[in-house]
């Protein structure tokens, strides 16, 4: 609802925008753009909510086939992290059995990084609190048999105001990539988008380097599609330039020829207008791209120049220029992309330069759901957020979980929503509450990444205290099937009250696991037909006359006919894995 009044309101504001154009500009003429600008700007508010970015292909780099499982520094210790911190951690998981049980990335949140970038522009470690240096940390956590995960931002800075990546994508996946790292969280803080509006363009001309070939081709020569056109202009030499490339709303196709193969530099000939960045996207011959962005535009001219260095073949190649970005999901979407891209190039890269196999890097995007992530996420990146930033308390919980059990259809094998890190163990949750959070976690198949001092799993003597109520709910080998199943199958609600929840997940074998989950302050009974569960098309059960029921948390089991019924806590759950013993 929230999601539609968005698109209400801006379809309104643009009416309103465009039909009072003819009337402001009568009386105060100088404070409207112009026309065709004005044109402009009310449709791409129309097309702001649209995603246009192309989600036919997933990200796929071999990696996060079941969701990962892991440690992340931030819910428990923030800002205030070091490499003896992160290698207690790392001892600690591997101690009490953590690592046993699956949990295999350690992983720096923010504040693990320089504010300085060193003098080759790469990111670098806190010269005090990890003296010895990313390699030599990634090495010490890999010889516990475990594997390093590292933190960035979407933007200018971190959201702790250190340096992040936009910009700097390729450079920091190389970082990576040399140092080990294998589980990347990519944040969203001090993002810039990338701008919706393109250039005009009046001509473009393409030379090589040493100036001996060059040839020029106006834009009357290019063939224009979708909003894309020729407007008249006589302060420029030519008189003419093209309009209607912004917003994934037209494109512009030239031709050259040029007479070897190699780089030749790109000159766009600008038509300036409008004090605001301009992006473009440069295809050659349908394969090759090349971003570039133009400044605002406040020269005393009319036209200007903007240059890209392009790669073309010898003889016939086009080149077409567009703006595919329409929509703030779109800018996030390219950004998250590029990142994934790079990091598989740089893994990629460095195992061929070292003869060495390759370490792929899980790649975790998180961008809080702003930018309706599962529409896209499977195109650029492992998992995506798609909730705020989760709290320890019960209310934060059941808010996160509200949000990510309707996108079960955006989940599978190596892409998958991402409800944030575990608060279990933290805050004031119950010892109910914290099986109810591991298990709604578990048959979302979401990934599992510990946010508590795991330390506290560890005994004075060194031993793992293995009647810590904490770890034996992170530890439950039962339950971390359900979430870590091959079929890659997100849970569906198939019944609520609102208080009280029905969730249902098939698994690989052929078995279905239930849940009744009771969000309310009072016992409550819950019962189900067994035949509306498994006549779902998505569950294998067959329809039988016994089952067996398997209660995932007391361990025992019982055999049923048609219904499937049980009593739940306040704030708890019942959780089953049902398999059909008699059809």
């Amino acid at each position: 609802m929230i999601f539609m009044g968005s698109i209400f309101k801006i379809t309104a504001l643009a009416g309103i925008a465009a039909g009072a154009y003819a009337a402001v500009k009568k009386f105060a003429p100088n404070i409207l753009p112009g026309k065709n600008e004005a044109e402009d700007m009310a449709k791409n508010a129309l097309n702001s909510v649209k995603l246009t970015f192309p989600t036919d292909e997933k990200f796929y780099n071999g990696t996060a086939l079941t969701p990962p499982m892991g440690w992340s520094s931030w819910n428990a210790f923030r800002n205030r992290i070091d490499e003896k911190l992160i290698l207690e951690i790392a001892e600690a998981m591997k101690t009490s059995g953590l690592a046993d049980a699956g949990y295999e990335y350690v992983n720096l949140d923010d504040c693990w990084q320089s504010s300085m970038r060193d003098e080759n522009g790469r990111l670098q470690g806190d010269f005090s609190n990890f003296p010895s240096g990313m390699p030599a940390l990634v090495k010490s956590v890999n010889d516990l048999g475990l594997k390093l995960g590292i933190y960035s931002s979407n933007g200018t800075l971190t959201c702790e105001d250190l340096p992040a990546s936009l910009g700097n994508e390729a450079t920091d996946a190389d970082t990576f990539a040399e140092w080990g790292v294998e589980y990347f969280k990519y944040d969203f803080c001090h993002n810039v988008p990338i701008p919706m509006r393109a250039p005009y363009i009046e001509y473009i001309s393409v030379a090589n380097s040493d100036g001996s070939f060059e040839t020029v081709i106006p834009a009357d020569d290019a063939s224009l599609f979708g909003d894309a056109k020729i407007l008249e202009d006589e302060r420029l030499d030519s008189g003419r330039y093209i309009s209607g490339l912004s917003a994934h709303r037209g494109s512009a196709l030239f031709g050259v020829d040029v007479p070897e193969d190699g780089e030749y530099s790109l000159t766009l000939g600008i038509r300036k207008k409008s004090n605001s960045f301009k992006y473009l996207e440069v295809t050659v011959n349908g394969e090759d791209k090349y971003a570039t962005t133009v400044p605002p535009t406040k020269g005393f001219t009319a036209d200007g120049r903007h240059q890209v260095k392009i790669k073309l073949r010898a003889g016939a190649n086009t080149i077409e220029l567009e703006n595919p970005i329409a929509s703030r999901q779109d800018s996030a979407a390219v950004q998250y992309a590029k990142m994934g891209r790079e990091l598989m190039r740089a893994t990629a890269e460095y195992a061929d330069r070292n003869g060495t196999e390759e370490r792929p890097i899980v790649y975790s995007i998180c961008e809080w759901g702003r930018n309706l992530p599962w529409r896209w996420g499977a195109a650029a990146g492992n998992l995506w957020r798609t909730t705020p930033d989760i709290q320890a308390n019960w209310k934060s919980v059941v808010g996160t979980y509200e949000i990510n059990v309707n996108l079960f259809k955006y989940a599978g094998k190596g892409n998958w929503n991402d409800p944030d890190m575990l608060e279990v163990g933290n805050g004031d949750l119950t010892f109910e509450e914290n099986r109810s959070h591991f298990t709604l976690w578990c048959f979302m198949a979401a990934p599992l990444i510990l946010g508590n001092d795991v330390r506290e799993f560890i005994r004075e003597d060194g031993t793992a205290d293995t009647e810590n109520e904490t770890l034996r709910i992170l530890t439950d080998r039962d339950m971390i099937a359900i979430d870590q199943d091959a079929l890659g199958e997100q849970c569906r609600r198939i019944k609520t009250t609102l208080i009280a929840d029905t969730l249902i997940k098939p698994l690989e074998n052929g078995d279905v696991a239930v849940c009744f989950f009771n969000k309310g302050s009072d016992t409550r009974y819950f019962e189900h037909r067994m035949d509306d569960i498994v006549c779902r098309s998505y569950v294998t059960t067959p329809l039988a006359q016994e089952y067996e029921v398997y209660d995932l948390w007391t361990k025992e089991t019982s055999v049923i006919n048609t219904t499937l019924s049980a009593f739940v806590e306040p704030h708890g759950v019942k959780a089953f894995r049902i398999r059909a013993i008699s059809e």
